[in-house]
């Protein structure tokens, strides 16, 4: 349930049974003690007449109330409703998670969103209850908070790594937000923590998400892409580097004996912890609610099973926009295992080298490199390559916008007017880029056979039609769609990745640009490319 189309008794109601599906959808101000708390809080229940709920912990901060010290509703996952929304708000909310307004202030964050500081001011409280600044101090206070209770920091390096402009502002906020100063919330800190002075830059945290979890779902999804020195996968972890605003990072996810969600890092600059945070969460859909999805879902028969089979699937989302799309174009026309091997042969040409992350020594390259250099290394159709490199060319210029606070339909249009991208990608991209939970792909191979193989319409209209019922989830029917796909007997690709396909009489109106979720049991086969009337390249591969 969208906690924003919930009425008061309705979240009254999740209050009173401390129901956990609904931590980091709202808070529960309460006006008798002057805290906030996540719905599950332990305590009391307060009187109806006693409580005001708001959407962010900013706008119960906004209106003079603390955080509850038993409950720590600044630990509870994010909310769902962010990549529902994909409107300001949502978008907003999005960019203030990734640390903009404290690289670029409020006017940047404005100017991203296509309004002016007052006009989003506005916005942004009548939605949130919160404008921009005090969205970004929860954010600064929620950060500190992380880096209390997971390093041996001392607290002057916290406050400036969390983005305070003084010490004092720091102690101030952490007073007022938490109730208590910064040493009794390190207090709290569980053992075994490490320590900077043993692995400078390291961190370790325990992310939290709503179960069910498809950990293993993902992990495969990871496995099967995994570029070597840039990442690596198993069947239970995933660790990549990455660039961030202060440098390169390194991570590593994995579950632990209790379920919960470990990330371990090393990071050029503290300070981009946030950010780091943000993109992992969006990587592995953190912030789904798994509930509500699975319940949507089996109320219709032919899914239902599907989602008996897998409960709690994710939609992997994605570290780097820019990457996202470039792997994604790669993809094109070729199966997961050639994709993989012209990503590594790019990325060990092109890709910047580096020391000191656990084993990965090369960052995927920069656009600019791609850009200038791709069509040195990339193989198959001219046309291809020249719209990779194109596509490059246009995110180092900045001519094309590629982040995670895109305005969805406007994002889709951007991608189109590229030679080279047509429908499936722009989609895709979308639903990776943005973690939009609405996405259908009625073209893709694989979803059409895993639609036939449960039972619905598999031609792309009947299936259009068909997948309206699941609005909002399509893009999880999709990922069940993926795993659902049937496994076919292995046969030889019919030439390597440097050959020049063989023609085809006709294509799927769709592109297979990065097959299906879980797609580690799926046999790679020849892919034939042709052309549509519009010039652009478009693919048909056999799961």
């Amino acid at each position: 349930m969208a906690c924003l189309a919930m009425t008061f008794d309705e979240r009254y109601r999740a209050i009173d049974a401390r129901d956990a599906r609904f931590d980091g959808q709202f808070v529960t101000a309460v006006r008798s003690t002057g805290i906030y708390c996540r719905p599950s809080c332990p305590a009391r229940t307060p009187k109806p007449a006693n409580v005001t709920f708001y959407p962010t912990s900013a706008a119960a901060h906004e209106a003079g109330y603390r955080a509850c010290k038993r409950c720590l509703p600044e630990a509870a996952p994010g909310s769902p409703e962010w990549n529902l929304r994909g409107d300001v708000a949502g978008r907003a909310m999005r960019l203030v998670a990734e640390g903009v307004v404290e690289r670029e202030g409020v006017p940047g964050l404005a100017a991203r969103l296509g309004y002016s500081s007052r006009h989003l001011t506005r916005l942004l409280t009548a939605e949130l209850g919160a404008g921009p600044l005090a969205l970004a101090r929860a954010q600064r206070a929620h950060t500190a908070r992380m880096l209390l209770v997971a390093t041996d920091l001392p607290a002057s390096e916290v406050a400036f790594s969390a983005g305070f402009a003084s010490v004092r502002q720091f102690n101030d906020t952490i007073r007022e937000v938490f109730g208590m100063p910064p040493t009794q919330l390190r207090a709290r800190r569980p053992a075994g923590a490490p320590s900077p002075a043993d692995a400078p830059g390291a961190i370790e945290l325990v992310l939290p998400h709503r179960g069910p979890f498809d950990a293993a779902g993902l992990f495969g999804w990871m496995a099967a892409r995994a570029v070597a020195g840039v990442e690596t996968a198993t069947a239970d972890s995933f660790a990549r580097v990455l660039r961030l605003p202060g440098g390169p990072a390194w991570f590593a996810l994995r579950l632990d004996e209790s379920g919960r969600v470990r990330l371990r890092a090393r990071l050029t600059q503290l300070r981009d912890l946030p950010t780091l945070v943000a993109r992992v969460r969006r990587l592995f859909d953190l912030d789904a609610d798994p509930i509500a999805v699975d319940a949507a879902l089996s109320q219709h028969p032919e899914i239902a099973p599907l989602v008996a089979r897998v409960p709690g699937i994710r939609v992997p989302g994605s570290a780097d926009p820019h990457e996202m799309l470039i792997r994604a174009m790669v993809g094109q026309q070729i199966t997961v295992a050639a994709a993989t091997t012209a990503l590594r042969a790019l990325t060990d040409a092109l890709g910047e080298r580096i020391d000191g992350f656990e084993g990965h020594d090369r960052l995927f390259p920069t656009m600019e490199a791609i850009a200038a250099r791709g069509h040195e290394v990339l193989r198959g159709p001219a046309a291809r390559i020249r719209a990779i490199t194109g596509a490059a060319a246009a995110l180092a210029d900045g001519s094309l916008v590629l982040t995670s606070g895109d305005d969805g339909p406007a994002q889709r249009a951007a991608l189109l007017a590229m030679p080279g991208i047509g429908p499936w990608t722009a989609d895709y991209v979308r639903m990776r880029v943005l973690g939009d939970p609405d996405v259908t792909l009625p073209g893709d191979v694989a979803v059409r056979a895993g639609a036939a193989a449960a039972g619905i319409p598999s031609d792309p209209r009947g299936y259009d039609a068909w997948a309206a019922r699941i609005a909002p989830w399509r893009s999880y029917l999709t990922a069940h769609l993926w795993r659902a796909v049937p496994p076919r007997p292995a046969r030889p690709a019919a030439g390597r990745m440097a050959d020049a396909p063989r023609p085809a009489a006709r294509s799927a109106p769709g592109r297979m640009a990065d097959p299906p979720h879980g797609a580690s049991c799926v046999t790679p086969v020849t892919i034939r490319p042709t052309r549509h009337a519009t010039g652009r390249p478009s693919a048909q591969e056999t799961p």
